[in-house]
């Protein structure tokens, strides 16, 4: 008896990720949108708001999100309009430039995570016992640093071995590197 190449549990694990990531980028697309932000714009001020000195080059940032470094500048261009980051040169590479995030913009991030986290904490974190948030952060970790090396480029630091979320103030870098 031959078995069905449909039944393959490696293709139930891709389609489950699909499906999971889906649910829950409906639910934060929702959320963002009540912050006047789209979904790319809440993962550019994240990464930039949980890197070093809150900004990235411009090439890092593309390299940690699904935009080309076209749609990066054109991310950071209309961002930059309504004030959420500014553009600051590079000192050691002309050709280089920083996007960074403001005071409105980590203004904006900080209105926008306690639902963010609620979401996070109400479909995904909230579902799975410790020990099994553990293995999946470690399980994720491999086959992102796998399929995406750069995710973390320009962070300037590893990546962490505990993601828990931490709450943060007003005015504060939110918690932990992705």
């Amino acid at each position: 008896m031959t078995k069905n190449v449909l039944d393959d549990p490696r293709i139930t694990a891709v389609g489950l990720l699909v499906e999971a990531h889906a649910g829950l980028s409906s639910r934060f697309a929702t959320q963002y949108e009540e912050h006047g932000l789209s979904p790319v714009e809440f993962e550019v001020l994240t990464r930039l708001a949980r890197s070093p000195g809150n900004q990235l080059r411009m090439t890092d940032l593309a390299a940690q999100t699904s935009l080309s470094t076209s749609g990066v500048t054109r991310v950071v261009d209309r961002m930059e309009r309504d004030g959420l980051l500014c553009r600051r040169a590079c000192p050691s590479d002309r050709r280089s430039s920083y996007a960074v995030v403001t005071r409105s913009g980590l203004d904006r991030l900080n209105e926008t995570l306690p639902g963010h986290l609620t979401i996070i904490e109400q479909w995904f974190t909230g579902q799975l016992e410790p020990a099994e948030l553990e293995a999946l952060l470690h399980a994720l970790r491999k086959v992102r640093d796998a399929v995406h090396p750069g995710a973390t480029a320009g962070s300037g630091e590893p990546a962490p071995t505990d993601d828990r979320l931490v709450e943060t103030a007003p005015g504060a870098r939110p918690g932990r590197r992705r």
